[in-house]
């Protein structure tokens, strides 16, 4: 993979849906969304102007789970509401081990010393949920949920630093690529339902008869009001070391003594909203406070004020 200049335009429809001569979200995508993937080992490598890195996965496997992301009924890992013209998907990836290597790529950017960047947990696992539009299989929203549990990190002072260089020169494109996101983010507009098929029939039970208030009521309980992203570390001890060390610099020496440090976080969680608007309801974010509310209240007042100030200018 090598990174953009600048962003790529979207996608379009579903290559499956156009593959299988069909522009709604039917029976090759509930196929192709049934599969059980295994990997014994996967190595992907990113190149960018100022660093090139590396993921390598061992054992990763890739499933369809119910809302309570447990393996079970394949008719039960989607939730599809007719009325909307929505359906809900979920995944999961698992994996034994990961190991992430990033090091600086030899251009006059960057110094000519640099220390490689790595890391090595042990298993891990991603929970992906999907909202799509029936009639032409779009992402409307979606949900990741990166968990990692007992997670040790030793970091030296120089690769902390050659860290910080790579989030700043991935800064930029990031920042296009949002804003890319947010010019093409689907508007609040009424969906006219989807005629009735045979094949909204797969998305319920055998024997079932669907009922349009109880499936509204199921989707809105594990719908996906905006997308976001979200990293949860159970325990993380992150040890920051001093790798100096006594060097010689013309006629005189200069002896330097290391340092260390040893930070432990637990039940560290990071949660990202792309797309959420100031002054917007915070109810269905996933750590919802009372706290939130008064934060909430107090955003949404400096924005009545900004735009009042907008209209008199």
């Amino acid at each position: 993979m090598r990174t953009c200049e600048e962003p790529r335009p979207p996608n379009g429809q579903s290559p499956i849906a156009l593959a299988a001569g069909q522009s709604e979200y039917g029976f090759a995508e509930k196929v192709v969304e049934g599969m059980f993937i295994v990997v014994n080992s996967i190595t992907i490598k990113i190149h960018s102007k100022a660093f090139h890195a590396s993921f390598e996965l061992w054992q990763l496997q890739g499933y369809s789970v119910n809302p309570n992301w447990q393996q079970s009924d394949l008719r039960l890992t989607r939730i599809t509401d007719p009325q909307r013209g929505e359906v809900l998907t979920f995944k999961e990836l698992t994996w034994q081990t990961l190991r992430i290597e990033a090091d600086a790529t030899d251009n006059g950017d960057q110094d000519p010393v640099t220390t490689p960047l790595r890391l090595i947990t042990n298993q891990g696992r991603i929970q992906i949920s999907l909202k799509r539009r029936t009639k032409d299989c779009n992402v409307m929203a979606s949900k990741l949920m990166f968990l990692l549990d007992d997670l040790l990190w030793v970091l030296t002072d120089s690769q902390l630093k050659a860290m910080m260089k790579y989030a700043e020169s991935l800064s930029e494109a990031m920042e296009k690529s949002a804003q890319q996101r947010k010019s093409l983010a689907p508007e609040s507009v009424q969906i006219t339902p989807p005629a009735p098929s045979t094949q909204q029939s797969w998305s319920q039970p055998f024997g079932v008869s669907p009922n349009a208030s109880s499936i509204g009521q199921y989707f809105d309980k594990h719908d996906m009001k905006e997308s976001s992203y979200h990293l949860l570390i159970s325990r993380l001890d992150l040890h920051i070391c001093d790798d100096s060390h006594t060097r010689e610099s013309g006629a005189f020496k200069h002896g330097m003594l290391g340092g260390a440090m040893q930070l432990t976080f637990r039940r560290m969680a990071f949660d990202y909203y792309p797309f959420h608007r100031a002054g917007d309801a915070c109810k269905h974010w996933v750590r919802y406070s009372e706290a939130m509310e008064t934060r909430g209240q107090w955003a949404k007042k400096l924005v009545g004020e900004f735009q009042s100030k907008i209209e008199k200018l």
